[in-house]
């Protein structure tokens, strides 16, 4: 459902009325909802946003937080909490657990949950009916993963022997929902990009507990050895699914993904502890701290991504693209956890000490960054910090230099004798199915002026036509009735014989290189405004570079930090990439530096510039 962005037709506050409608639908949709819960959801002194899109969704939000609701048919029959939801209250929906965190990769990517992926635990098979919401949790995380609908119930799986759909997924960790939020973050240390694991400090806890039960004269090492030789999974065998993934182990691919499993856990443990040792500061950050945090990250914001040309802009577009890049690496950089708590109220904070200017947007109810204040004292005082390049060692030459072959582009035009200049080139020797340069074209005609004599004995730079050269050179161009030239500029020559051959290009990236007919059509780069005043820039063409569009969208979306997408292109061939917001200029640079394509390949038009 939230597969693909989709901008929302309107975002607007809910009202007192609709406020406690939403409580009251929370409540009767979802038992588990008493009204403590529901306070932990829907905080009574937060503000909430609903903002509806095309496809009747409505999406409940936290204002400057998250999504935390969204109704599937926009009439409250069908209610779901997000991932967000899940996390602050797990016990809201009942869950099915995955055989393993392999699994996982296929629910992050988009598909339902089969029931062979479930792992049924030493208390039996649930019990469910169909068309109940239920979520989706990993061995070994209490943090829910996805969220969906029940497709038929316990009784008629049992019948179908546990094959087919069990639960058709509305959301998931990572989609779009996800991505919408305002600060964007995971639970624990188990979600990966593409996957989740099980979390590193249950794991770690569990074995802490474990080692402490055990006798001290055993040698820790004929431990290890036993875990290696396999008893580990025995034991895992006896005791309870929700801990251990591998409880049931109908056949050998079960055995396999039980392994798979423990040795990956055993990985996530053993990294997790050195990340946390490098970034456990950032969990005992003060307020002040955090406030000295968001005023540096602003600055060098303001120096280093941020130009006029980007003005105005939304307080949460230049919150996620422009604030959120500059913070230190492995620092989580939370507005909730400084003095200003909400992200606009740190803008007009700052706006009040003269740095910015801003103004609210009432249709929309957002801050919008205006100006800044180039020549105030905190700007002047800052000096951007560089970001440090690493030197790739010896063992990454190799890997540097594929990457560097892959993006280096050769552009060349091309040009295929034609019906005209045939005769030209059978007299010279040369072959006419082949193709040439636009020098080495200019040197085939040369060389049958040479050989034929043609030029002027009294004016060297003149060149006398005989009938198959000025039937090269002009048959069919003139004019009926017209007379046909007898001398040509020596200068004039050249350009004229390859007007009358077959425009080719040839384009080389790496080790592909592709020759096709015609002149080479620029790559399109335009901006233009959506509903909301929100932009967005649209990317095509890119095909005749040889660049994938589905790859090139996945690095715009790292690099620009904003979503992109792939759609086909309107009643053409090819494809195109649309990358929200207005970086048409952005865009322009980093296909010039990265893929090396040529300036004069790139047509630029931003329809949002008055």
């Amino acid at each position: 459902m939230f597969k693909k962005a989709v901008d929302a037709k309107s975002h607007q506050r809910l009202s007192g009325g609709d406020r406690k409608k939403l409580r009251r639908t929370i409540r009767e949709r979802f038992s588990n909802a008493s009204d403590s819960l529901v306070d932990l959801l829907l905080p009574p002194k937060a503000e909430l946003a609903v903002s509806k899109y095309p496809n009747r969704v409505l999406v409940y939000v936290l204002e400057g937080d998250c999504p935390i609701f969204f109704d599937v048919d926009g009439r409250g029959h069908h209610i779901f909490p997000t991932v967000y939801a899940l996390w602050r209250v797990p016990e809201l929906l009942p869950a099915f657990l995955l055989k393993g965190g392999e699994v996982s990769r296929f629910v992050l990517g988009g598909a339902d949950l089969m029931f062979p992926g479930i792992s049924i635990t030493s208390e039996g098979f649930p019990s469910f009916s169909a068309g109940e919401p239920w979520a989706v949790k990993v061995p070994g995380n209490p943090a829910a993963i996805a969220v969906g609908t029940t497709t038929m119930s316990s009784t008629e799986a049992l019948k179908a022997g546990l094959r087919g759909k069990a639960l058709k997924i509305c959301h998931y960790y990572r989609d779009t929902l996800w991505e919408s939020a305002e600060n964007c973050h995971i639970p624990n240390a188990g979600f990966l990009e593409g996957v989740v694991f099980e979390d590193p400090a249950v794991s770690f806890s569990s074995r802490a507990s474990d080692s402490s039960e055990v006798d001290p004269s055993v040698d820790p090492g004929n431990v290890t050895n036993n875990e290696n030789m396999g008893e580990m999974v025995d034991a895992d065998a006896d005791s309870s699914g929700f801990d251990h993934p591998s409880t049931i182990q109908n056949d050998g691919a079960d055995e396999i993904t039980v392994q798979l499993t423990n040795d990956l856990s055993e990985l996530n443990v053993a990294e997790t502890s050195v990340d946390e040792s490098k970034t456990g500061g950032q969990h005992s950050l003060s307020v002040e701290e955090v406030d000295a945090l968001l005023d540096k990250c602003l600055l060098q914001a303001l120096h280093t991504t941020i130009k006029e040309k980007d003005l105005p802009i939304c307080g949460s577009t230049f919150w996620s693209s422009q604030v959120l890049p500059c913070r230190p690496l492995g620092i989580t950089l939370d507005i909730k956890k400084s003095s200003h708590k909400k992200l606009s109220k740190w803008l007009q904070a700052k706006a009040s000490g003269g740095l910015i200017s801003v103004k609210e947007d009432k249709h929309k109810k957002e801050v919008i960054l205006s100006a800044v204040d180039r020549n105030h004292p905190d700007y002047l005082s800052y000096k951007p910090e560089k970001k440090k390049v690493d030197k790739p060692g010896p063992s990454t030459n190799n890997a540097s230099n594929e990457d560097l072959l892959q993006k280096t582009l050769e552009v060349s035009e091309i040009y295929k004798p034609s019906v005209h200049v045939n005769p030209i080139f059978a007299s010279v020797g040369a072959e006419t199915s082949g193709v040439y340069t636009a020098s080495e074209a200019s040197e085939m005609v040369f060389q049958y002026v040479e050989k034929e004599n043609l030029v002027k004995p009294s004016n060297k730079s003149t060149i006398t036509l005989d009938a198959t050269l000025c039937d090269a050179l002009f048959k069919g161009a003139i004019k009926k009735g017209s007379t046909y030239p007898t001398e040509i500029h020596k200068k004039d020559l050249g350009q004229t014989f390859i007007g009358r051959m077959q425009a080719h290009h040839c384009v080389t990236r790496g080790n592909d290189t592709v020759v096709r007919k015609g002149a080479l059509k620029p790559i399109q780069i335009m901006t233009e405004k959506r509903q909301g005043n929100k932009k967005v820039t649209k990317l095509s063409g890119m095909e005749s570079f040889l660049l994938d569009a589905e790859a090139l969208a996945s690095e715009l979306q790292k690099k620009f930090a904003c979503s992109t997408t792939v759609a086909e292109l309107p009643g053409k061939k090819g494809q195109e990439v649309l990358v929200q917001g207005g970086v048409i200029d952005d865009l322009a640079r980093y296909l010039v530096e990265h893929y090396g394509v040529p300036k004069r390949y790139i047509e630029v038009l931003d329809k949002t510039r008055r």
